[in-house]
C-alpha cells in the first residue's frame, strides 16, 4: 500500500536476500575490523551483514540524501550464524517521525536461518535522519565539518556504571578499513568527492563500524553469552573522520537474574582521541 504517495512508510516491505555464510566472506569482515576469535572457526561474528539495511535504501531513504545521518543503532542477537549456512534478509520500515528538524526512517532488518528451521538469529533496527529539502547549511557548504562537529550540545555524563570496566580495544580508521567496510562502490564513506556531494568535507566514517567495534569488547568478555542474547543500542552522537582514531570501552552497570541465567547490562562508548565521544549506549549479554 502506498500511502499519500510517499513510499517510506510504516509496514512497507523493503525486500529480502539470500547469502552464503562463506569462510572467506567471514575473513574479509575479521581482516576489515581486526577482529579474531576462536569462536569464528564455527560461528561468524554477529554483526557479519551489518548494512544488509542499506541493501534496500531505494525502498526506505527519503528523497533529500544532502546530509543524511546515522543517528542510532539496535542490535539483538538471537542465535549464532553458523560459518557454511544459508542465511535469507528480511527488510521493513517500522517507524518514521519528526525531531528537532530532521525527518527519521526506522528500518528493521532481520536475518534469519535458510537451512533449518528459520529460526531468527539478528534483529537490527537502523535510524536514519534526513534533513528536509529547504535546510540551509553553514557558511562553506556543509552540513557538518570538523568544527561544528565539536559544537554540539553537551551531553549528562556518562557512563554511570560504577561496576567492573570491560577490556577496552583501539582502532584506526583508514581509507583501506573504509573500503573493506562500506565498499566496494564509491560513496560517502569510501570517496571525498562523493561526501562533498552530501555536504560533508570528508570521508565520514560508517556509523555501523562503531556498533561491530562495540560488539566487539562485548564477544571478547561475554563469548557465547553475546552470541546468543546480546542486546545493543547506540546513539550515535560525533562524526569519526576517516584517518582518525576510536577507543572503545565498555563497564558493568548491573547483573540481573533471567531464568536460570544472569544478565550483565553494561554502558559501552566510543570515543576519539581527543574525548569527543562517537558513540554511548548500553548493551548487555548472559551468563550461565
Amino acid at each position: 500500500m502506498n500511502l499519500k504517495g510517499e513510499p517510506a512508510h510504516v509496514g512497507r516491505f523493503c525486500g529480502s536476500n539470500t547469502y552464503r555464510v562463506t569462510p572467506e566472506v567471514v575473513a574479509f569482515y575479521c581482516d576489515a575490523l581486526d577482529e579474531h576469535s576462536a569462536l569464528y572457526e564455527e560461528f561468524a561474528p554477529p554483526l557479519l551483514h551489518h548494512s544488509e539495511c542499506y541493501r534496500f535504501v531505494g525502498d526506505w531513504y527519503l528523497g533529500n540524501l544532502f546530509g543524511n545521518l546515522h543517528a542510532q543503532q539496535d542490535w539483538q542477537l538471537f542465535a549464532p550464524i553458523r560459518v557454511g549456512s544459508t542465511i535469507r534478509s528480511v527488510s521493513t520500515i517500522v517507524e518514521r517521525y519528526h525531531k528537532r528538524g530532521r525527518d527519521y526512517v526506522v528500518n528493521e532488518t532481520d536475518l534469519f536461518d535458510g537451512d533449518g528451521d528459520g529460526r531468527l538469529l539478528v534483529r537490527g533496527r537502523t535510524y536514519q535522519s534526513f534533513l528536509p529539502p529547504s535546510k540551509e547549511t553553514g557558511e562553506a557548504g556543509f552540513v557538518v565539518d570538523q568544527a561544528s562537529a565539536k559544537k554540539k550540545t553537551p551531553r549528562p555524563p556518562f557512563p554511570t556504571a560504577t561496576g567492573a570496566d570491560l577490556s577496552p580495544i583501539e582502532k584506526s580508521v583508514d581509507e583501506r578499513r573504509c573500503w573493506m567496510f562500506s565498499g566496494p562502490g564509491s560513496n560517502y564513506h569510501t570517496d571525498r568527492e562523493q561526501a562533498l556531494k552530501l555536504g560533508f568535507p570528508d570521508i565520514v566514517v560508517q556509523g555501523m563500524m562503531s556498533t561491530c567495534f562495540v560488539s566487539q569488547v562485548m564477544q571478547q568478555a561475554f563469548g557465547m553469552g553475546w552470541l546468543v542474547g546480546g542486546k545493543m543500542s547506540l546513539k550515535l552522537t560525533n562524526i569519526l573522520w576517516v584517518n582518525e582514531s576510536v577507543a572503545v570501552h565498555g563497564k558493568i552497570r548491573e547483573e540481573v537474574p533471567e531464568g536460570s541465567s544472569t544478565r550483565i547490562h553494561c554502558d559501552v562508548w566510543a570515543e576519539k582521541s581527543d574525548g569527543t565521544r562517537i558513540a554511548l549506549g548500553d548493551a548487555s549479554a548472559v551468563r550461565d
